[in-house]
């Protein structure tokens, strides 16, 4: 038997330019999670377990797009969606467009385990939960402050906002001087840290991994838009080399089926981790489109997590 690994993500990773308090709240509460998981692996619990456990923590907490605090579609509404998959036979499930289930990872685990489906949707996802009996709340309780404020500046602005930053107008931007210019995204302001999808990956002591991702995607999104997050291939993958979890720009990991490529890589290429990483990028986003790309990576053990971020 060898050793276990487990990595946790809230995002694309803490630009040292945001606010210092912020920074620490968003790395206690990963830290209390990836706590979570090591003792859940070290009580012999199966990675794909420990993965939904760690994510509903996350999803739980108001701080991270997913679950309560999830970024809100331009109706003001929030639109949720997660995926799970179990590295040991493939097995996976995803649910898209969820607006009353409280924690979706646990339904996309349900949709795998108890469907004979791997991907339900909205009305069909909803309709599932209620037969599973999972809890479900008012659409409200995913609503927060803090969110309503992003979309009204998106919504002033005429903009989608990418989930890892909060626009804000004037000159206070990530702790530069007054009199400088104001670092943007997406043409906007930012200053303050943002709520980020959230996802984890695990390997066990036998060498089994599961990853899974959950997110309420784009601030100010058209109602019924797909991330990659739900996608298996392109925003979560698993198989018996690695598992895999990305977050960033959704429609470039869509399109550059990320999440699979590393392990495709890995597995028919024989290449290590890293190299696989930068093969990937280099192949499905430099070459494409520009910007600068960003990637965060780990591997113990057999498991691997990776992350995806364009600044654009």
């Amino acid at each position: 038997m060898g050793g276990w690994a487990i990595a946790v993500h809230g995002g694309a990773g803490v630009d040292p330019n945001l606010p210092k308090e912020r920074q620490e709240v968003a790395k206690k509460l990963l830290t209390r999670c990836l706590d979570i998981g090591i003792s859940a692996l070290r009580s012999s619990l199966p990675p794909i377990y420990v993965v939904e456990l760690v994510i509903r923590e996350l999803e739980s907490d108001p701080l991270f797009n997913s679950g309560r605090g999830s970024a809100l579609t331009a109706e003001g509404t929030a639109e949720m969606e997660a995926s799970i998959m179990d590295g040991v036979g493939r097995r996976c499930g995803a649910v898209s467009g969820v607006s009353t289930v409280k924690n979706p990872i646990s339904l996309a685990r349900l949709v795998m385990d108890k469907s004979p489906h791997s991907y339900l949707a909205f009305s069909g996802a909803e309709d599932f939960a209620k037969q599973q009996g999972v809890e479900l709340v008012d659409n409200d309780y995913f609503i927060t402050e803090d969110n309503l404020g992003m979309l009204k500046l998106a919504k002033e602005a005429n903009s989608i906002i990418f989930d890892y930053r909060i626009p804000l107008t004037g000159s206070d931007s990530c702790g530069a001087a007054a009199d400088a210019p104001p670092l943007k995204m997406n043409g906007l302001p930012i200053s303050v840290y943002a709520p980020e999808t959230v996802g984890c990956v695990v390997v066990d002591g036998e060498g089994r991994c599961a990853a899974g991702t959950s997110t309420g995607g784009l601030m100010s999104k058209m109602s019924g838009r797909i991330e990659d997050s739900p996608l298996i291939g392109s925003g979560t993958y698993a198989c018996d080399v690695c598992a895999v979890s990305c977050t960033g720009e959704g429609e470039a990991i869509i399109r550059g089926t990320l999440a699979r490529d590393v392990a495709a890589v890995m597995e028919y290429k024989g290449m290590e981790l890293q190299e696989a990483v930068d093969f990937v990028l280099e192949r499905r986003l430099e070459r494409r489109r520009p910007g600068r790309a960003h990637r965060g990576v780990e591997q113990r053990g057999g498991g691997v997590w990776v992350q995806f971020q364009w600044d654009v």
